[in-house]
């Protein structure tokens, strides 16, 4: 499927809004995000970007699906990813919403790194450019939104110096860049910083 696109099995239990102080740490980031194109719309009307906070073990909270062309966010767009099986490629989410087609890569860098409590996913052609296979970079054979992506992150995890760059380059998703820390705000810096190098 297109980006912007459930590409998993997605259970989805339809329930209330997720805890508004996640909402408001979230929407911190992802307006900032926005504002700066790194999480947008194309002119075809795909969105792109997504942002999420650990919840409780290996759950967490994720913009849902198709809201990167959304200038401002409330907590009707965002959702509990509350079970995964990366080899299944299921999940099951609540919330008013389904959860964003990257929530797969988002649960495997939890599942990886136990003091990550933030991920951001976000698109930048000259950024990906400049950073791939610099840092730690996916096969290019892994398209986004699939279980081969979250098992290539996990294998980045094991094989490389990913934990202290708290960077991925996603080698099958042009412009897919995603950055992780025990914050958002350091998740963001990292972008930030980054982005300085462009």
């Amino acid at each position: 499927m297109d980006e912007g696109y459930i590409k998993f099995n997605c259970t989805w239990i339809e329930s209330g809004p997720v805890q508004s102080e996640f909402v408001r740490k979230l929407n911190k980031w992802r307006d900032r995000l926005f504002e700066i194109g790194l999480i947008g719309v194309y002119p075809n009307g795909i969105g792109f970007g997504n942002i999420s906070l650990r919840y409780k073990g290996n759950t967490l909270i994720i913009t849902g699906s198709a809201t990167g062309g959304l200038k401002s966010l409330n907590e009707n767009h965002y959702t509990l990813v509350k079970d995964y099986n990366l080899n299944e490629n299921s999940l099951t989410c609540a919330g008013p919403i389904k959860a964003s087609s990257e929530s797969l890569s988002h649960a495997a860098i939890y599942e990886s790194a136990p003091s990550v409590m933030a991920v951001i996913h976000v698109h930048h052609q000259a950024l990906w450019e400049k950073l791939r296979n610099i840092f730690a970079t996916t096969s290019k054979e892994a398209a986004f939104g699939t279980p081969e992506l979250a098992l290539e992150i996990r294998r980045l995890f094991r094989k490389s110096e990913v934990k202290k760059e708290k960077i991925i380059v996603m080698g099958g998703h042009p412009e897919g860049i995603i950055s992780f820390g025990q914050s958002l705000e350091e998740a963001g810096q990292v972008l930030l910083e980054n982005l300085k190098k462009v």
